[in-house]
């Protein structure tokens, strides 16, 4: 069932037939240098799909899977889902691509539909970003997608940024 699509991408659920795939993206180091969870194996794959499917259950939202239109091959995913950040629930933007993808602006794109989404069709009212300040390429991807200013916390015992953007902020592609 796609959700929506994107210039190059498909955007759809998540689904237990995405873990073979979702895995070979998530076990790659290079792809996980920056996650707390750190790399994925198969069981943590699924337990993170399957937590997904909760999240789309109980929030009608969450990572959501990217196609690349023309192949059909999992690029990775990127979505919006619950995040506890100190003792508040916040909705939090995520997302992942497989190394092969990287400098294309696929990154970009999908954020910037997800986003579209996350506001107009889901109604959102806010929603952060999360990002060690060392991984650069991720910086540039949430502030090309409209995220400006940040604060500086202390999120699973790491130093990140915490970039907001409000609906009210958010400006659509055109």
């Amino acid at each position: 069932m796609q959700l929506f699509e994107t210039e190059r991408l498909i955007v759809r659920p998540l689904s237990l037939q995405d873990v073979p795939a979702l895995t070979a993206i998530l076990s790659d180091p290079e792809v996980m240098k920056f996650s707390v969870r750190g790399v994925c194996d198969e069981q943590a794959t699924r337990q993170f799909v399957q937590w997904c499917l909760d999240c789309y259950a109980t929030h009608d939202v969450g990572p959501w899977a990217l196609s690349e239109k023309t192949s059909g091959d999992l690029v990775g995913f990127c979505g919006v889902g619950p995040e506890q950040v100190g003792d508040v629930e916040e909705i939090n933007l995520g997302y992942r691509l497989a190394r092969r993808f990287w400098r294309q602006g696929l990154a970009t794109e999908a954020v910037k539909g997800v986003m579209q989404y996350a506001f107009a069709q889901k109604h959102c009212e806010s929603v952060i970003v999360i990002i060690e300040p060392q991984h650069t390429a991720s910086v540039r991807v949430t502030e090309k997608a409209g995220f400006q200013g940040y604060t500086v916390q202390e999120f699973h015992g790491r130093p990140v940024r915490l970039y907001r953007m409000s609906r009210d902020d958010w400006r659509p592609c055109t």
